[in-house]
């Protein structure tokens, strides 16, 4: 419990009504999970205006208020304090209240279109590995040194971070690494905490139904590297086009890596194998577990990262060696001589990526069928992208459900198809229901075929409707292949 007094100091208040001597217990931002002794932060957010549940709040125990607009009717036993951005004075008050962790360890943030959660996990795994107590904040999952906490978002609201942040430095972690999306940048999710270094991976088309307009998709991520401390390294990819542009202003020591351009780290592919790749990363030559360009830029970014923050490269590269493949990334199956391959490719550059990838490798006689959809109630204009680029890629395709959430699965396909060339109309299949569409992929498959099931990756669910039911691509290729061949 702590003072309000102590936990404002970083935030700019307009108008302060009442003592500011009363005990915190918990901050919330959600009415409904105030309680006794409770600081509510009426957020604006993008659905609902917290400034609508005020009353609530302190019906509920709520002892002090911060706010952007005053409620009329003020209680005398409430303090209320008014700010001009809601959101971003949540994210400071959670720093003070939870003893400003990120700055008790190195915090990498790693932000981009694709690659993000690639790279935090295998900053992790390297980590660990090499006997740090570490921490990560992903799409996939959240851990504390060894322990496993679910996630729900890319990344958490400023709240849960700072929360799993002094979990992470309760435990003895020395580092962390967390994924940093758009959303979240704008948003003021990350504002308040200090960052030892961040990375940027790429920007291709994605989030445009939020963001409105690729420039300001751009500045949201830039405004990421505007934002670090003289004391932080920016890493920034220099073969993506805006790589430069996240450097232009920036405070922090500014570093490069790339593949095929003048960088501080290059990498080069030697070797590309269904099981992994051939690389030299600054000259040394060494076989990682990771296939394709797209992972010699996330090992490289992983490999540069660590030298930054001070392992020497002599350490980091024969770990880098060791690092497996992240869940729902380019993972791969054999069963039966047909190879399958999940991946969670949900942009049109991810896609390509990942098909170029598959094309690279795979022999003259085997055949690419394609299993693909793109998620409800998000960006629909990269939908007839993403089957005009599966349809050229693949000897089959076949278009299916993703997460249709509230929108028609029909529908969505629809506007998929759109994209489909007429030259590639014979190689196409449209099956609403994902798991007949990985059925029939199966059943269409001969040996030595691939399977490329793309867009959920990681995920053991299917959104409907608001109802999520477990759905694992793993699993059903897994069943369904087993099936055909008993």
């Amino acid at each position: 419990m702590k003072k309000l007094k102590d936990i404002i100091p970083f935030v700019s208040i307009l108008q302060s009504v009442g003592k500011q001597d009363a005990s915190i217990e918990h901050i919330q931002f959600d009415s409904r999970q105030v309680s006794a002794n409770t600081l509510f932060v009426a957020v604006k957010g993008t659905q609902t205006d917290g400034h609508q549940y005020i009353h609530k709040a302190i019906e509920q125990g709520a002892v002090a208020v911060l706010c952007q607009t005053l409620p009329e009717n003020l209680s005398e036993a409430v303090c209320y304090l008014q700010v001009a951005d809601s959101s971003e004075a949540l994210a400071y008050v959670a720093a003070s209240f939870y003893d400003h962790p990120s700055q008790k360890l190195k915090l990498v943030g790693i932000t981009g279109t694709n690659g993000k959660t690639t790279t935090a996990s295998l900053l992790y795994d390297l980590f660990s590995d090499l006997g740090y107590r570490t921490g990560l904040l992903s799409t996939v999952r959240n851990y504390i040194a060894d322990q496993t906490k679910e996630a729900t978002h890319t990344t958490p609201d400023a709240l849960k971070i700072n929360e799993l942040l002094h979990e992470m430095v309760q435990a003895g972690c020395t580092h962390a690494f967390m994924e940093v999306s758009s959303h979240a940048i704008d948003q003021n999710r990350i504002a308040g905490l200090e960052f030892a270094g961040g990375v940027f991976t790429n920007l291709t088309h994605d989030h445009l139904d939020y963001h409105k307009s690729f420039s300001e998709y751009l500045k949201a991520k830039k405004k990421f590297f505007d934002q670090l401390p003289k004391t932080a390294f920016a890493l920034s990819n220099m073969d993506d086009k805006n790589g430069l542009v996240m450097l232009q202003n920036t405070k922090a020591t500014a570093v490069s890596y790339a593949i095929r351009a003048m960088a501080d780290y290059k990498a080069k592919v030697l070797e590309k194998h269904v099981d992994g790749n051939l690389l030299t990363i600054n000259q040394t030559e060494l076989w990682v577990q990771l296939v394709g360009n797209f992972n010699a830029y996330n090992l490289l970014a992983v490999a540069a990262t660590a030298q930054l923050l001070g392992l020497d490269s002599e350490m980091v590269l024969p770990a880098v060696s060791k690092l497996r493949p992240v869940s729902g990334r380019f993972e791969t199956m054999h069963i039966n001589g047909v190879t399958g391959i999940v991946d969670y490719a949900h942009t049109p550059d991810a896609l390509e990526n990942v098909l170029k990838t598959i094309l690279e490798i795979k022999q003259k006689n085997q055949n690419l069928i394609t299993v693909v959809g793109t998620g409800g109630d998000r960006d629909n204009s990269k939908r007839p992208i993403m089957a005009e680029i599966a349809s050229r890629y693949s000897n089959r395709l076949i278009l299916t459900s993703d997460n249709p959430r509230s929108e028609k699965p029909e529908s969505i396909i629809e506007q998929m198809y759109a994209g489909i060339q007429t030259q590639d109309m014979g190689k196409l299949l449209k099956i609403t229901d994902r798991r007949e569409a990985i059925k029939t992929a199966c059943m269409l498959a001969t040996e030595q075929d691939i399977i490329l099931i793309a867009g959920k990756g990681h995920e053991n669910y299917q959104e409907i409707n608001g109802v999520k039911y477990h759905f694992d691509d793993k699993e059903v290729f897994q069943e369904q292949m087993k099936i055909i061949n008993n």
